[in-house]
Protein backbone atom coordinates (compact mmCIF):
# COMPACT_ATOMS: atom_id res chain seq x y z
CA UNK A 1 0.00 0.00 0.00
CA UNK A 2 2.64 2.28 0.83
CA UNK A 3 4.46 1.36 -2.78
CA UNK A 4 0.64 3.03 -4.24
CA UNK A 5 0.66 5.27 -2.35
CA UNK A 6 4.33 6.24 -3.19
CA UNK A 7 3.33 5.84 -6.71
CA UNK A 8 0.91 7.87 -6.39
CA UNK A 9 2.53 10.52 -4.66
CA UNK A 10 4.96 10.96 -7.26
CA UNK A 11 2.25 10.78 -10.02
CA UNK A 12 0.56 13.82 -8.05
CA UNK A 13 4.17 15.85 -7.78
CA UNK A 14 4.24 15.43 -11.74
CA UNK A 15 0.74 16.82 -12.48
CA UNK A 16 1.33 19.84 -9.87
CA UNK A 17 4.86 20.56 -12.00
CA UNK A 18 3.09 21.50 -15.09
CA UNK A 19 0.76 24.12 -14.01
CA UNK A 20 3.54 25.68 -11.76
CA UNK A 21 5.78 25.86 -14.98
CA UNK A 22 2.77 27.46 -16.99
CA UNK A 23 2.34 29.89 -14.24
CA UNK A 24 5.83 31.03 -13.62
CA UNK A 25 5.65 31.96 -17.60
CA UNK A 26 2.50 33.51 -17.25
CA UNK A 27 3.73 35.69 -14.34
CA UNK A 28 7.21 36.58 -16.27
CA UNK A 29 5.23 37.69 -19.03
CA UNK A 30 2.77 40.02 -17.19
CA UNK A 31 5.08 41.46 -14.78
CA UNK A 32 8.54 41.44 -16.19
CA UNK A 33 10.55 42.59 -18.83
CA UNK A 34 12.69 39.72 -19.17
CA UNK A 35 10.27 38.12 -21.55
CA UNK A 36 10.74 40.44 -24.21
CA UNK A 37 13.96 40.56 -24.22
CA UNK A 38 14.41 37.35 -24.42
CA UNK A 39 12.27 37.24 -27.31
CA UNK A 40 14.19 40.01 -29.12
CA UNK A 41 17.52 38.30 -28.55
CA UNK A 42 16.02 35.26 -30.26
CA UNK A 43 14.86 37.12 -32.96
CA UNK A 44 18.40 39.07 -33.44
CA UNK A 45 19.64 35.13 -33.52
CA UNK A 46 17.94 34.11 -36.00
CA UNK A 47 18.37 36.84 -38.26
CA UNK A 48 22.17 36.95 -37.37
CA UNK A 49 22.63 33.14 -38.90
CA UNK A 50 20.19 33.77 -41.99
CA UNK A 51 22.44 36.72 -42.97
CA UNK A 52 26.03 35.11 -41.90
CA UNK A 53 24.69 32.03 -43.47
CA UNK A 54 24.66 29.74 -40.03
CA UNK A 55 22.13 27.24 -41.59
CA UNK A 56 23.99 26.86 -45.10
CA UNK A 57 22.12 29.72 -47.13
CA UNK A 58 24.17 31.73 -49.48
CA UNK A 59 25.65 34.87 -48.60
CA UNK A 60 23.30 37.71 -49.85
CA UNK A 61 24.88 40.40 -52.55
CA UNK A 62 24.43 43.13 -50.11
CA UNK A 63 27.25 41.45 -47.56
CA UNK A 64 29.51 40.24 -50.44
CA UNK A 65 32.60 41.39 -51.68
CA UNK A 66 33.06 42.89 -55.18
CA UNK A 67 34.77 39.83 -56.94
CA UNK A 68 31.68 37.67 -55.55
CA UNK A 69 29.57 40.42 -57.08
CA UNK A 70 31.02 40.46 -60.39
CA UNK A 71 31.06 36.75 -60.77
CA UNK A 72 27.19 36.58 -59.79
CA UNK A 73 26.10 38.44 -62.35
CA UNK A 74 28.69 37.56 -65.38
CA UNK A 75 26.88 36.79 -68.13
CA UNK A 76 27.61 33.66 -70.19
CA UNK A 77 30.83 33.39 -72.42
CA UNK A 78 29.99 31.86 -75.49
CA UNK A 79 32.50 29.47 -76.41
CA UNK A 80 33.88 30.24 -80.18
CA UNK A 81 36.09 28.51 -82.62
CA UNK A 82 38.08 30.13 -84.75
CA UNK A 83 36.99 29.58 -88.66
CA UNK A 84 38.88 30.82 -91.83
CA UNK A 85 36.61 31.67 -94.34
CA UNK A 86 38.10 32.25 -97.78
CA UNK A 87 35.83 34.02 -99.04
CA UNK A 88 34.81 37.80 -99.64
CA UNK A 89 32.41 39.53 -101.55
CA UNK A 90 31.63 43.31 -102.01
CA UNK A 91 29.04 45.76 -103.71
CA UNK A 92 31.10 48.06 -105.88
CA UNK A 93 29.02 51.20 -106.80
CA UNK A 94 26.03 50.42 -105.31
CA UNK A 95 24.40 53.73 -105.90
CA UNK A 96 24.69 52.92 -109.99
CA UNK A 97 23.39 49.51 -109.78
CA UNK A 98 19.42 48.49 -111.29
CA UNK A 99 18.04 45.45 -112.44
CA UNK A 100 18.20 47.02 -116.08
CA UNK A 101 21.84 48.58 -115.93
CA UNK A 102 23.08 45.61 -113.82
CA UNK A 103 25.73 45.34 -110.91
CA UNK A 104 29.69 45.50 -110.60
CA UNK A 105 30.66 42.52 -107.67
CA UNK A 106 34.36 42.78 -106.31
CA UNK A 107 35.54 39.09 -104.76
CA UNK A 108 38.08 38.98 -102.72
CA UNK A 109 39.27 35.06 -101.69
CA UNK A 110 42.02 33.67 -100.23
CA UNK A 111 41.94 30.96 -102.53
CA UNK A 112 41.27 30.42 -106.26
CA UNK A 113 37.35 30.26 -106.77
CA UNK A 114 34.39 30.66 -109.30
CA UNK A 115 31.83 32.88 -108.86
CA UNK A 116 28.26 32.37 -110.21
CA UNK A 117 25.66 34.60 -110.18
CA UNK A 118 22.00 33.47 -110.47
CA UNK A 119 19.23 35.96 -111.46
CA UNK A 120 15.91 35.74 -110.33
CA UNK A 121 16.24 32.83 -108.37
CA UNK A 122 13.16 31.43 -106.91
CA UNK A 123 13.14 32.11 -103.05
CA UNK A 124 11.55 28.80 -101.80
CA UNK A 125 13.96 26.75 -103.86
CA UNK A 126 17.07 29.03 -102.37
CA UNK A 127 15.85 27.64 -98.79
CA UNK A 128 14.84 24.37 -99.99
CA UNK A 129 18.57 24.00 -101.14
CA UNK A 130 20.48 25.41 -98.29
CA UNK A 131 17.88 22.51 -96.44
CA UNK A 132 19.70 20.15 -98.90
CA UNK A 133 22.90 20.96 -97.99
CA UNK A 134 22.44 20.01 -94.24
CA UNK A 135 20.56 16.54 -95.13
CA UNK A 136 21.10 15.23 -98.16
CA UNK A 137 24.15 16.75 -100.22
CA UNK A 138 27.23 19.27 -100.16
CA UNK A 139 27.00 22.19 -102.06
CA UNK A 140 30.46 22.67 -102.88
CA UNK A 141 30.26 23.60 -106.39
CA UNK A 142 27.87 25.08 -108.91
CA UNK A 143 26.24 22.52 -110.43
CA UNK A 144 25.29 21.02 -106.79
CA UNK A 145 23.61 24.18 -106.27
CA UNK A 146 21.50 24.26 -109.62
CA UNK A 147 20.56 20.42 -109.16
CA UNK A 148 19.55 21.34 -105.59
CA UNK A 149 17.71 24.52 -106.93
CA UNK A 150 15.90 22.55 -110.34
CA UNK A 151 16.99 25.25 -112.65
CA UNK A 152 14.28 27.68 -110.83
CA UNK A 153 16.56 30.79 -112.38
CA UNK A 154 16.50 32.96 -115.22
CA UNK A 155 19.83 33.30 -116.28
CA UNK A 156 23.56 32.39 -115.27
CA UNK A 157 26.66 33.75 -115.21
CA UNK A 158 30.35 32.37 -114.28
CA UNK A 159 33.70 33.99 -113.56
CA UNK A 160 36.82 32.49 -112.28
CA UNK A 161 38.71 34.70 -109.66
CA UNK A 162 42.21 34.12 -108.77
CA UNK A 163 43.34 34.35 -105.27
CA UNK A 164 44.28 37.39 -103.20
CA UNK A 165 43.34 39.51 -106.64
CA UNK A 166 40.60 42.19 -105.97
CA UNK A 167 39.00 42.09 -109.40
CA UNK A 168 35.63 43.75 -110.49
CA UNK A 169 33.09 41.51 -111.93
CA UNK A 170 30.18 43.13 -113.90
CA UNK A 171 27.14 40.99 -114.04
CA UNK A 172 23.71 42.07 -115.99
CA UNK A 173 20.53 40.58 -117.75
CA UNK A 174 21.00 40.07 -121.41
CA UNK A 175 18.57 41.87 -123.10
CA UNK A 176 16.84 39.34 -124.37
CA UNK A 177 15.31 38.46 -121.23
CA UNK A 178 13.60 42.07 -121.26
CA UNK A 179 13.17 41.73 -117.30
CA UNK A 180 12.54 44.98 -115.89
CA UNK A 181 11.30 44.27 -112.00
CA UNK A 182 11.07 41.26 -110.36
CA UNK A 183 7.03 42.22 -109.08
CA UNK A 184 6.08 43.96 -105.54
CA UNK A 185 6.97 42.55 -102.45
CA UNK A 186 6.68 39.96 -100.91
CA UNK A 187 8.40 38.18 -104.18
CA UNK A 188 8.60 35.02 -105.30
CA UNK A 189 12.11 35.77 -106.93
CA UNK A 190 15.55 37.08 -105.43
CA UNK A 191 16.82 39.63 -107.85
CA UNK A 192 20.22 38.38 -107.82
CA UNK A 193 22.08 35.04 -105.96
CA UNK A 194 25.61 35.06 -105.76
CA UNK A 195 27.31 31.94 -104.99
CA UNK A 196 31.41 31.30 -104.33
CA UNK A 197 32.95 27.95 -104.09
CA UNK A 198 36.42 26.72 -103.89
CA UNK A 199 38.17 26.28 -107.94
CA UNK A 200 40.18 22.76 -106.59
CA UNK A 201 39.37 19.96 -104.82
CA UNK A 202 41.90 19.64 -102.33
CA UNK A 203 41.09 23.16 -101.38
CA UNK A 204 37.74 21.87 -100.33
CA UNK A 205 39.47 19.53 -98.22
CA UNK A 206 41.16 22.42 -96.31
CA UNK A 207 38.58 24.91 -94.97
CA UNK A 208 35.26 24.14 -93.28
CA UNK A 209 33.76 26.76 -95.49
CA UNK A 210 33.10 25.14 -98.52
CA UNK A 211 31.05 27.87 -100.06
CA UNK A 212 29.07 31.07 -99.54
CA UNK A 213 25.63 32.37 -100.75
CA UNK A 214 24.70 36.10 -101.03
CA UNK A 215 21.56 37.20 -101.29
CA UNK A 216 21.75 40.42 -103.18
CA UNK A 217 18.92 42.79 -103.60
CA UNK A 218 18.56 45.30 -107.11
CA UNK A 219 16.51 47.95 -107.23
CA UNK A 220 13.76 48.11 -110.28
CA UNK A 221 11.19 49.90 -111.10
CA UNK A 222 8.88 48.19 -108.67
CA UNK A 223 11.40 48.47 -105.70
CA UNK A 224 13.97 51.04 -105.14
CA UNK A 225 15.15 50.06 -102.22
CA UNK A 226 19.40 50.60 -102.66
CA UNK A 227 21.43 47.66 -103.65
CA UNK A 228 22.55 45.59 -100.83
CA UNK A 229 23.38 42.20 -99.50
CA UNK A 230 20.60 41.12 -98.20
CA UNK A 231 21.35 37.86 -96.56
CA UNK A 232 24.97 35.59 -96.29
CA UNK A 233 25.41 31.80 -95.55
CA UNK A 234 28.44 30.24 -94.64
CA UNK A 235 27.70 26.60 -95.82
CA UNK A 236 29.93 24.13 -93.88
CA UNK A 237 31.92 20.79 -94.83
CA UNK A 238 30.03 18.82 -91.71
CA UNK A 239 27.16 20.05 -93.19
CA UNK A 240 25.49 22.93 -91.41
CA UNK A 241 25.67 26.66 -92.76
CA UNK A 242 25.42 30.38 -90.54
CA UNK A 243 23.75 33.29 -91.23
CA UNK A 244 26.19 35.91 -91.02
CA UNK A 245 25.22 38.42 -89.08
CA UNK A 246 26.49 42.34 -89.09
CA UNK A 247 27.68 43.65 -86.16
CA UNK A 248 26.52 46.82 -84.31
CA UNK A 249 30.50 48.77 -83.45
CA UNK A 250 30.07 51.74 -81.15
CA UNK A 251 32.29 53.32 -83.59
CA UNK A 252 31.46 54.85 -86.68
CA UNK A 253 34.95 53.86 -89.24
CA UNK A 254 33.79 51.32 -91.18
CA UNK A 255 29.96 52.87 -91.47
CA UNK A 256 29.56 54.94 -94.36
CA UNK A 257 29.48 58.48 -93.94
CA UNK A 258 26.39 61.13 -93.49
CA UNK A 259 27.69 62.66 -96.71
CA UNK A 260 27.74 59.55 -99.25
CA UNK A 261 23.83 58.94 -98.23
CA UNK A 262 21.30 61.44 -97.62
CA UNK A 263 19.05 61.58 -94.35
CA UNK A 264 15.92 61.14 -97.21
CA UNK A 265 17.74 58.25 -98.91
CA UNK A 266 18.48 56.73 -95.62
CA UNK A 267 14.46 57.31 -94.27
CA UNK A 268 12.99 56.16 -97.83
CA UNK A 269 15.45 53.15 -97.60
CA UNK A 270 14.08 52.37 -94.01
CA UNK A 271 10.66 52.43 -94.82
CA UNK A 272 11.28 50.02 -97.87
CA UNK A 273 12.49 47.43 -95.39
CA UNK A 274 10.29 47.59 -93.22
CA UNK A 275 7.54 47.05 -95.72
CA UNK A 276 9.39 44.18 -96.71
CA UNK A 277 9.73 42.52 -93.19
CA UNK A 278 13.97 43.00 -93.74
CA UNK A 279 14.36 45.84 -91.15
CA UNK A 280 16.42 45.55 -88.08
CA UNK A 281 16.92 47.78 -84.79
CA UNK A 282 20.07 49.34 -86.49
CA UNK A 283 21.43 52.29 -84.12
CA UNK A 284 22.44 55.24 -85.00
CA UNK A 285 26.07 55.22 -84.67
CA UNK A 286 27.62 58.76 -86.57
CA UNK A 287 28.02 60.64 -83.04
CA UNK A 288 30.95 58.06 -82.08
CA UNK A 289 34.34 58.64 -83.69
CA UNK A 290 36.51 56.09 -81.70
CA UNK A 291 36.65 52.47 -81.06
CA UNK A 292 37.04 52.82 -77.02
CA UNK A 293 34.67 51.24 -74.71
CA UNK A 294 31.22 53.88 -74.42
CA UNK A 295 31.36 53.12 -70.57
CA UNK A 296 34.84 54.12 -69.45
CA UNK A 297 35.92 55.82 -72.57
CA UNK A 298 39.44 54.65 -72.28
CA UNK A 299 39.84 50.54 -72.84
CA UNK A 300 39.06 49.14 -76.44
CA UNK A 301 36.40 47.41 -77.73
CA UNK A 302 36.29 44.14 -77.97
CA UNK A 303 33.23 42.21 -76.44
CA UNK A 304 30.34 41.00 -78.61
CA UNK A 305 26.94 41.34 -76.61
CA UNK A 306 24.25 38.66 -77.96
CA UNK A 307 21.35 38.82 -79.16
CA UNK A 308 21.71 42.53 -79.96
CA UNK A 309 25.20 42.31 -81.49
CA UNK A 310 25.91 45.46 -80.13
CA UNK A 311 29.83 45.76 -80.03
CA UNK A 312 30.73 48.61 -77.13
CA UNK A 313 32.12 46.99 -74.51
CA UNK A 314 36.08 46.67 -73.08
CA UNK A 315 37.22 43.56 -71.02
CA UNK A 316 37.40 45.63 -68.12
CA UNK A 317 34.16 46.71 -68.04
CA UNK A 318 32.04 43.49 -69.87
CA UNK A 319 32.26 41.88 -66.26
CA UNK A 320 29.85 44.98 -64.73
CA UNK A 321 26.94 44.65 -67.25
CA UNK A 322 23.93 41.92 -67.55
CA UNK A 323 22.02 44.20 -70.23
CA UNK A 324 23.63 45.89 -73.26
CA UNK A 325 24.19 50.00 -72.31
CA UNK A 326 23.31 50.86 -75.75
CA UNK A 327 19.99 49.48 -76.27
CA UNK A 328 19.31 47.94 -72.71
CA UNK A 329 18.57 44.54 -73.81
CA UNK A 330 19.42 41.76 -71.23
CA UNK A 331 22.77 39.53 -72.52
CA UNK A 332 22.09 36.27 -73.59
CA UNK A 333 25.46 35.29 -74.14
CA UNK A 334 29.19 37.07 -75.29
CA UNK A 335 32.20 36.46 -76.77
CA UNK A 336 35.63 38.46 -77.65
CA UNK A 337 36.55 39.68 -80.57
CA UNK A 338 40.12 38.84 -79.79
CA UNK A 339 41.98 37.09 -77.08
CA UNK A 340 44.22 38.65 -75.10
CA UNK A 341 46.97 37.16 -76.27
CA UNK A 342 46.19 38.35 -79.74
CA UNK A 343 45.72 42.17 -77.79
CA UNK A 344 48.96 41.74 -76.34
CA UNK A 345 50.80 41.10 -80.04
CA UNK A 346 48.67 44.06 -81.72
CA UNK A 347 49.71 46.64 -78.79
CA UNK A 348 53.11 45.69 -78.86
CA UNK A 349 53.27 45.67 -83.25
CA UNK A 350 52.09 49.21 -82.67
CA UNK A 351 54.15 50.64 -79.96
CA UNK A 352 56.83 49.17 -82.06
CA UNK A 353 56.19 51.06 -85.31
CA UNK A 354 55.66 54.18 -83.43
CA UNK A 355 59.31 54.10 -82.07
CA UNK A 356 60.88 52.80 -85.11
CA UNK A 357 61.02 55.75 -86.83
CA UNK A 358 62.13 58.22 -84.39
CA UNK A 359 64.91 56.09 -83.01
CA UNK A 360 67.85 53.53 -83.76
CA UNK A 361 68.29 50.48 -81.75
Amino acid sequence: MRRGAGAGDGGGCVCVRGPMAAVFLVTLYEYSPLFYIAVVFACFLVTSGLVLGWFGLGVPVILRNSEETESSTRVLKKRMRQVKNPFGLEISHPGTASVTKGITLTPDCLEDCVLTCYWGCNVQKLHEALQKHVYCFRINTPQALEDALYNEYLYRQQYFIKKNEKEEKYCQLPEDAQVVDFGPVPRARYPLIALLTLADEEDREIYDIISMVAVIHIPDESYRLSCRILYQYLLLAQGQYHDLKQLFMSANSTAPSSCDTSLGERSIDKSLLEKAGLAEDEPELHEENSKDCVVCQNGPVNWVLLPCRHTCLCDGCIRYFQQCPMCRQFVQESFPLCSKKEQDEDESTQILEDVLPGRVF
